[in-house]
């Protein structure tokens, strides 16, 4: 079923794109990584079996084939966010989202379309055990493609900059794999979450809360700890993680409402919550959006300065505050763009008939 084409706003982004200049660099590297970890298979035909043709137990199995690999662009998703992340971090980063990728995937084809929420309890059960604070944790041995990248990734995440991430990190990871099992909860029962919860819980199910690592990583600047916990400061981590999941749903919007009728997106939320029709609420998703993204720029470029005054901040702590948010917005804009111009994407916008679709932004 796909909805008739209609006039919609445009999500809104006045941060323009900037691509990192080690993209060429990622392509190969990540399919390697991929095929290490087992979660890329072979050309055709694997993910349902080994490349010899012998069949594959369902721990086994690949993920994806190369072309649904290579059609995802998840190097171009990891240098339009990160443009100024040096070689070292983008490739760390890249791992991660291929990861998170490769955790999607896995449990909407093993789970969610099967409805085997036994299967997703103690398949998240699991991953827990691989998501400890502790840095010498003992990790149990990985018996599938997400597994083995979680544990992989769980040597290389916190290096001495970034060891003060290891506990809210993982805390993250561990909202995040949760959120799962809630969606397949609510889709097995129908039942759509309310407006007022729905924006807390969409940065638990997009593992919002670790982009600011994300940002840190790349940007080499943290948040000065005298104001991290400040009102304002808050407000904006709200507003950057709220335009991440949520326009993510406008993107999704096709494949999630209308072909896996899912009830965890921001457009049936609306239309149940507000009683109008689905037709209706995309707009009104996209209005939403734009209206966080305005809170954004507004704390971003009134408040903070205030903030930096009231505080007193040094010179040096206010030159860290700058490039952590700067490094912010490029992750927005890289996001935006790779919402409007991804194929994971752009396919389902421009043959859904959403008015979405748009051209793809330029790639080294």
């Amino acid at each position: 079923m796909t909805m008739p084409a209609i006039e919609l706003p445009e999500l809104w982004m006045p941060h323009p794109l900037r691509i990192n200049p080690h993209l060429p660099g990622l392509r190969a590297e990540s399919e390697t990584w991929a095929r290490e970890m087992g979660m890329l298979g072979g050309e055709e035909g694997w993910p349902d079996g080994r490349p010899d043709g012998r069949p594959e137990g369902p721990d086994r199995r690949a993920i994806w084939t190369g072309p649904q690999f290579r059609a995802m662009t998840v190097d171009q998703l990891t240098a339009w966010t990160l443009p100024d992340a040096a070689p070292d971090a983008l490739r760390l980063n890249h791992r991660f989202n291929i990861w998170a990728l490769a955790w999607d995937d896995y449990f909407a084809n093993a789970f969610k379309r099967t409805g085997d929420f036994q299967g997703a309890l103690e398949f998240t059960a699991r991953l827990h055990a691989f998501l400890r604070p502790e840095r010498d944790a003992r990790l149990p041995e990985p018996v599938n493609a997400v597994e083995r990248g979680i544990a992989d990734l769980q040597q290389h995440l916190f290096p001495p900059r970034l060891a003060h991430w290891r506990q809210p990190f993982n805390q993250a990871l561990a909202r995040y794999v949760d959120a799962g099992v809630r969606e397949l909860a609510n889709s097995r029962a129908g039942r759509v979450p309310h407006l007022i919860d729905y924006a807390p819980f969409r940065r638990d199910s997009f593992a919002a809360h670790t982009a600011p690592y994300s940002v840190e990583l790349a940007t080499g600047a943290r948040i000065p700890e005298r104001v991290r916990h400040s009102r304002t400061v808050q407000g904006l981590l709200d507003a950057f993680m709220d335009v991440m999941g949520l326009a993510n749903d406008i993107a999704s919007y096709e494949r999630e409402v209308h072909e896996e009728r899912d009830v965890n997106n921001l457009v049936v939320v609306i239309a149940a919550s507000m009683g109008i029709p689905l037709h209706e609420a995309v707009p009104a998703a996209v209005h939403m959006v734009n209206s966080r993204m305005r809170d954004f720029e507004d704390l971003r470029q009134g408040e903070i300065p205030l903030l930096a005054r009231q505080f007193g901040l040094r010179h040096d702590e206010r030159a860290q505050l700058d490039t952590w948010i700067g490094g912010a917005c490029g992750f927005l804009s890289g996001l935006h763009a790779w919402y409007t111009g991804a194929p994971r994407y752009a396919e389902e916008r421009c043959e859904g008939g959403t008015g979405l679709c748009a051209p793809a932004p330029p790639s080294l």
